[in-house]
């Protein structure tokens, strides 16, 4: 008699070659190997197995599970020979291993620069590099960012510019539980950046490229410009770009963090269910064409181009382009009136997404998506069938509570993980909120479609334009309510898995009735209950100091247990982003409590922290002779040299923080290795972190 696993793995054959696909994934990020040392290991393996299917009766029935691991082998390397190949470093043509400095790169702008606080940024594809004896083609993406000036306006996607100016590599802040920026535009194919004025254009705008992404991109343009002209509202406007395709860079920041507080980011990501209502109107307009035979054939043609269109309009994340595969996987299969288990079209989809970006694994929305869809499959008809209701109506609104409870239990592990809060009251704001968003999206397709005809665009643009604001409100109201917010969840991969065991141990109790999963399940939260146990104990007992990485701002926390002092500038005080990307995250990463007050930095500054002495400079020293100091923290821009400095003071270390201007914290950098002195230049080096 089969098992439970073992009927699961008949139904999704796919999941057999999934799990070792994303193992070699793994194992390729993690200890990287050549792509001839890939492509051998592939190709061994895929022989080896060739030569197992010679053996032949009985001998090949009681060795099948050599042949099992040489498939799996085979898909091993299979994933790492792939990841290798996405890998831009490992290329023969990338453009940082023929660069040399004093060669002009010859870009085409991939997007047009948007307006950021300080400048203007845009993602180019680097196309050739130019010397006096020719241009050599290469490959690679960078991230450009203009200085303000009005000719920058004028740039479009499809410009291609020339420069000299030297590409640096991304860093990243290196503050304690940020965001890895470097790691996301890696991912991305993006490894540098660059910043320009209009003198360091050497040609400023030459003719244009053209082919199908930039005719998706103008369409897209075409898309926003109608959305500016009817809908007027900034936070309206905002989310409306964001709700139909994706477009965030007018997304009120305040507004997005309401949305995820509340638990309803997903309305503004755009993923299944916008492409499943898009499905549905689309399966609903053009059913009459499945009644004829001549014109049956054109019903799937049609949705589905349209859906790939909208996908790749949407800027093909992973949540959407997820959905495109299972919906073409679907609609094929109901062509050929054949059924597939959606375990089997799921793992069938992650595996041909892999297999096109493996870089997705660690995409967030590729990760939600699968885990939301795989959560509602398994646990919403179980939870649908604990009430019964006769009302049409209240029978609606339970199975919408089911579906977002279902959603619920499988994204938590990885959501808590990832963003470290888990939002209370998910359920009201996904009852009220979804209903609405999917209005609103309707309305946004009826309004593009109508917009030549002005009255009615107008009408329209307004009508959709109260509806989002009242949905707006309504959200960020409930984002103000006590407790509607659970902050500060701090779990690492281990207890990810745990949770999952202990998930799919209840799950086998309560859907299944077997008594087995109770062990699974109780041993589970033992391991997760002494883990938690063990990281409380190392936060009660840790001792810190942090510079942290803020680029014209400066911040020092002086951490003792879960009690932190902190010191910081006006600038760090006032910015809410700093608050927000760089406090928080630490405070979270440490288990810290808030701190009781904030020391404002002004002037110099000396103390003691666990019987250690700290200098922090900020304006220029005095006569005062300090003596000995383990650590010496330069701010802001005193009329200092080094060797003045160490007339007063003794240090051990020195840290130049980003308050300093980037030429002197070069000039004292220099200084303090021709001392031979210890020093840390934040900007450069990422948040200075000493361990007591």
């Amino acid at each position: 008699m089969l098992s439970s696993a073992d009927l699961f793995l008949a139904r999704a054959p796919f999941l057999k070659l999934l799990l070792p696909f994303a193992g070699g994934i793994l194992l390729y990020m993690y200890r990287p190997v050549p792509v001839v040392g890939c492509a051998m290991g592939f190709l061994v393996s895929a022989a080896m197995v060739l030569l197992f299917r010679t053996i032949r009766g009985y001998r090949r029935l009681q060795l099948q599970w050599v042949e099992a691991l040489l498939i799996a082998a085979v898909f091993v390397f299979l994933g790492m020979l792939i990841t290798a190949a996405k890998d831009v470093r490992a290329r023969g043509n990338w453009f940082q291993h023929q660069y040399r400095p004093g060669m002009y790169l010859h870009v085409t702008l991939l997007e047009q620069p948007v307006e950021k606080k300080r400048s203007y940024k845009a993602e180019a594809g680097v196309r050739h590099l130019l010397t006096h004896a020719g241009a050599e083609t290469v490959s690679g993406r960078i991230i450009l960012y203009f200085k303000k000036e009005p000719g920058i306006k004028r740039l479009r996607a499809g410009t291609q510019l020339i420069f000299s100016r030297k590409p640096q590599e991304i860093r990243n802040p290196g503050n304690p539980g940020a965001f890895d920026y470097k790691r996301y535009a890696f991912m991305n194919g993006i490894t540098h950046q660059v910043y320009l004025t209009q003198k360091d254009i050497a040609v400023p705008v030459m003719q244009k490229e053209s082919g199908v992404w930039l005719w998706l991109y103008r369409l897209r343009a075409s898309i926003l410009g109608i959305l500016k002209k009817y809908i007027h509202g900034a936070k309206e406007l905002g989310l409306a770009e964001a709700l139909l395709i994706g477009y965030r860079d007018d997304l009120d920041k305040d507004l997005l963090q309401s949305y995820s507080d509340t638990g309803v980011v997903h309305v503004i990501a755009v993923s299944g269910m916008h492409l499943g209502l898009i499905y549905w109107l689309l399966d609903f307009l053009l059913s009459p064409l499945r009644k004829r035979r001549q014109t049956r054939w054109l019903h799937p043609v049609l949705v589905l181009g349209i859906l790939w269109v909208f996908s790749l309009l949407a800027g093909a994340a992973a949540s959407i382009v997820r959905a495109a595969v299972m919906f073409t996987c679907l609609l094929l299969g109901k062509q050929m009136g054949r059924s597939a288990s959606v375990y089997n079209t799921l793992a069938a989809s992650a595996f041909l997404l892999l297999c096109y970006n493996p870089y997705w694994l660690w995409d967030i929305g590729f990760q939600l998506s699968y885990a939301a869809v795989l959560s509602i499959v398994v646990f919403y008809k179980p939870l649908y069938h604990l009430i019964t209701i006769n009302n049409r109506l209240l029978d609606a609104v339970w199975q919408l509570c089911a579906v977002s409870i279902a959603a619920q239990v499988l994204t938590t592990p990885l959501s808590v993980y990832h963003f470290h809060q888990f939002p209370v009251y998910f359920l009201i704001t996904n009852l009220l909120v979804v209903p609405v968003s999917s209005v609103v999206l309707i309305g946004e397709l009826v309004l593009v479609l109508i917009a030549p005809v002005t009255p009615l665009a107008v009408f329209t643009g307004r009508i959709l334009e109260g509806i989002i604001w009242w949905m707006n409100r309504m959200v960020e109201t409930l984002s103000w309510y006590p407790f509607a917010l659970w902050k500060g969840l701090v779990i690492n991969i281990p207890q990810v898995l745990m949770l999952y065991i202990f998930i799919t141990g209840a799950a086998v109790v309560c859907i299944q009735k077997q008594k087995q999963g109770l062990w699974a399940a109780a041993l589970a939260l033992c391991v997760i209950m002494g883990i938690r146990m063990v990281s409380f104990s190392r936060a009660m007992q840790q001792k810190q100091i942090i510079v942290y990485n803020i680029p014209r701002g400066a911040a020092v926390s002086f951490i003792r247990g879960r009690d932190q002092l902190l010191y910081a500038d006006s600038l760090a005080i006032a910015d809410p982003a700093v608050s927000r990307n760089v406090l928080q995250p630490a405070a979270v990463s440490y288990r810290l409590r808030s701190p009781e007050t904030i020391e404002t930095i002004c002037k110099n500054d000396r103390l003691f922290f666990d019987g250690r002495p700290v200098l922090l400079v900020r304006t220029p020293l005095e006569d005062t002779v300090y003596g000995i100091a383990d650590l010496v923290i330069l701010s802001g821009n005193p009329r200092l040299y080094i060797s003045d400095l160490l007339q007063r003071v003794q240090p051990r270390q020195i840290v130049i923080d980003g308050a300093v201007p980037g030429w002197k914290a070069r000039r004292w950098q220099q200084d303090c290795d021709s001392l031979g002195i210890p020093c840390h230049q934040v900007l450069e080096k990422g948040a200075f972190v000493m361990s007591l």
